[in-house]
């Protein structure tokens, strides 16, 4: 029996910091051997909000190897770049046609990111078409591999909800085609704000708020070592700072420290000096391995250069399979 097929994508907007990697990366190298993985480096998704496009390419590179050294195996899996799979954008304007004004006029991301263009004095002053439209690319995303599952979080749930809406009605309206993408939940560390342990970790927030996957191990340590602990602490509750220091040592494994210190906290005896420097010393090995990793991909980048041709060329081969069914399906002629 054929493995059911996983899609997942990540906008190349700089660095994997270690909340990303916990709470989505980690995932997708774990069911590599359980589905037929397909995962993608969006970069046409990095154009709605404001970009460099001389830094494009080089963060859709280095975010390509970023996933290779996290462990993302071409041996099992498929791991291309949008915009070397041009059957995305051709069938984002099909599903365009069957997606309604008023879904779209609902995504909460688009509101949201709205308000942050405007505080911002938006792209060029205005809003682009483009962010009010791309849930459709990120169903195209989806549906142009015939996706069962989609890894998400809460945020994400409806979008993928309006990729199965916008299968539902391509099926209504031309036959049965397209498997409705069901979402993929798995154990996710939600980590938070070293500085601020109140929100989640975010670039956006500052570099005290978050430590990067490929971090120098000095860095780390200075880091963990000034990260906020007893702010907002309730009688009875541990405080979310501290509580993030043990999510950050469970994440990583840690289980023989995390049980050590977990007692100490219920007797009272956690010193969090003790606390830090063993989330610090549990990051720094973690991690070791990743930025080794890095580091030997980025000593060659002609050969990296060939493997994600070579990679998006396998995606283009599924995608172009899908897209020559979905114009017959609809009238279009094909080449």
């Amino acid at each position: 029996m054929s493995k059911k097929r996983v899609l997942s994508c990540i906008q190349p907007t700089g660095e994997i910091h270690i909340g990303n990697y916990f709470g989505a990366v980690k995932n997708w190298v774990d069911i590599q051997e359980k589905y037929d993985c397909i995962y993608g480096v969006v970069d046409l998704h990095a154009m709605t909000m404001p970009y460099d496009p001389k830094m494009l390419p080089q963060n859709t590179t280095q975010m390509f190897i970023d996933l290779l050294a996290c462990g993302i195996d071409p041996e099992k899996s498929v791991l291309f770049v949008q915009s070397l799979v041009p059957q995305h954008t051709e069938l984002t304007w099909i599903l365009n046609c069957v997606a309604s004004y008023g879904e779209l006029s609902r995504m909460t991301q688009f509101k949201d990111k709205t308000d942050q263009l405007e505080d911002g004095g938006g792209k060029n002053g205005f809003i682009s078409a483009g962010l009010f439209t791309y849930p459709v690319l990120q169903a195209a995303d989806i549906l142009v591999y015939k996706a069962d599952f989609v890894p998400v979080g809460k945020d994400q749930e409806q979008h993928l909800e309006l990729s199965r809406n916008i299968a539902v009605r391509f099926n209504n309206s031309y036959g049965k085609f397209f498997p409705e993408p069901a979402p993929l939940f798995t154990e996710v560390q939600k980590l938070m704000s070293l500085a601020d342990p109140s929100k989640k970790m975010s670039k956006s927030l500052g570099d005290k708020h978050f430590i990067s996957l490929f971090e120098s191990e000095d860095s780390i340590r200075k880091k963990v070592k000034s990260a906020v602990t007893d702010v907002g602490a309730q009688p009875g509750k541990m405080s979310p700072g501290v509580a993030n220091l043990f999510t950050i040592i469970k994440a990583c494994g840690n289980s023989a420290d995390w049980d050590l210190l977990k007692e100490q906290y219920e007797a009272g005896t956690l010193k969090y000096s003790d606390l830090k420097g063993i989330t610090a010393e549990t990051l720094a090995n973690t991690l070791r391995p990743f930025r080794e990793k890095r580091s030997e991909l980025n000593s060659d980048r002609t050969k990296i250069k060939a493997m994600m041709n070579d990679l998006s060329a396998v995606a283009r081969a599924y995608a172009s399979k899908v897209l020559a069914d979905v114009k017959e399906l609809t009238g279009l002629i094909s080449m």
